[in-house]
């Protein structure tokens, strides 16, 4: 029994001993799913439960544009449809407007000449990027009334404007932020 270490204990070290199964026993050989880490554990806490994707169920048919049949074989596919968020329109009781889905080529100006058909403007202010100074798509107007300011809501929104449509809303005040 040479060829097991001993310690300074004088005892036999186990490493690397495997036990072997008693004699006319079988045994299945079961891996054990490993344990996450902390790390995963962690993310795993803050994502939640996984949400479930809807299934589509039938037959697999030919792809609409190549013309070749999916690799899958099962009938079941799942899918994950983008889910568009639609703004959100708020009554005008300021002179403060929101106007959203701007093009990213819209300048302040732009903004001045738009409503000036509707109303005098006091204010445009398209919201740029801290660094980049890129727009962010949004901007606000202050009309000099509510009354200009709730006739430009009337007019503009969905209007078409550099390309796009126009989402005219009124600016939401810090009391509403505090009460949402």
């Amino acid at each position: 029994m040479k060829s097991q270490s001993t310690n300074y204990s004088g005892r036999r070290s186990h490493r690397g001993r495997r036990k072997r199964p008693t004699r006319g026993a079988t045994t299945a050989t079961v891996t054990p799913k490993p344990k996450p880490s902390l790390w995963q554990q962690i993310v795993a806490f803050f994502k939640g439960p996984a949400p479930k994707s809807p299934t589509v169920k039938g037959p697999i048919t030919e792809s609409p544009k190549t013309g070749e049949k999916p690799i899958a074989s099962t009938t079941t596919t799942t899918t994950r449809e983008r889910i568009s968020r639609k703004p959100e329109l708020v009554e005008v009781t300021s002179p403060k407007l929101y106007v959203g889905n701007l093009s990213f080529d819209a300048t302040e100006s732009d903004l001045f000449e738009l409503f000036n058909g509707v109303g005098q403007v006091k204010n445009a202010e398209v919201v740029s990027h801290k660094y980049t100074q890129r727009s962010k798509g949004f901007a606000f107007v202050q009309m000099t009334t509510i009354e200009e300011a709730r006739r430009a809501v009337q007019e503009l929104h969905d209007k078409e404007f550099l390309g796009r449509k126009l989402v005219v809303s009124g600016a939401k005040t810090p009391d509403m932020e505090r009460a949402a």
